[in-house]
């Protein structure tokens, strides 16, 4: 019996020292959710929590003065909105120029030019390009307009397999595609 109540103090003993493990384990982890609430609590407040920089209301009185010297029995206006998209139509730069005096330069080969590469026979005139610019003369704007012609040979059009097509040169512009001369800009620079 003796052995048996030997066995049994043994495992009181047992539990109480567990339980008194365990009893310290929970207060350890307790403190240390304790830490964690006050730190997330901490973030938050400086997160979402109001600032340092507290001002007077007082201050804040100096940018009312328009609403402390407004009649309130006058209605307030009310305020339009328009709103509208530019689209750019087609034509517009025509319809721009067509009043404007137009001056035309044209840009030709030459006769001794005017012959083919590949057969020696005449070119003819198969199309021309045309690039128009702004003039600008102080007090006079003009349109200029520089036609290139293109030449081709009629021989090798129908008799060859290549055709071998000449342009005349012209000068380059200051900026392709816009109407800008090299006057009109100096006129806006100047």
């Amino acid at each position: 019996m003796e052995n048996n109540a030997q066995t049994t103090q043994d495992t009181i003993e047992y539990y109480k020292e567990r339980n008194e493990k365990l009893e310290m384990e929970k207060e350890a982890l307790e403190a240390k959710l304790k830490w964690y609430e006050e730190q997330l609590r901490l973030s938050q407040q400086r997160r979402f929590g109001s600032s340092s920089e507290k001002t007077n209301p007082d201050q804040l009185s100096l940018f009312n003065e328009a609403e402390d010297t407004a009649d309130s029995t006058v209605e307030e206006p009310t305020v339009e909105t328009i709103t509208y998209k530019r689209k750019k139509q087609r034509g517009e730069r025509k319809q721009k120029l067509e009043n404007l005096p137009t001056e035309t330069i044209e840009y030709r080969l030459s006769e001794e030019e005017q012959i083919c590469s590949c057969c020696g026979g005449s070119l003819h005139e198969m199309s021309m390009e045309v690039r128009k610019e702004l003039k600008v003369i102080p007090a006079e704007v003009k349109v200029v307009e520089y036609v290139r012609h293109v030449y081709s040979c009629r021989h090798c059009e129908r008799n060859e397999i290549e055709t071998p097509i000449k342009t005349a040169s012209m000068p380059t512009p200051v900026f392709p595609g816009s109407l800008a001369s090299p006057s009109a800009i100096a006129y806006t620079v100047s």
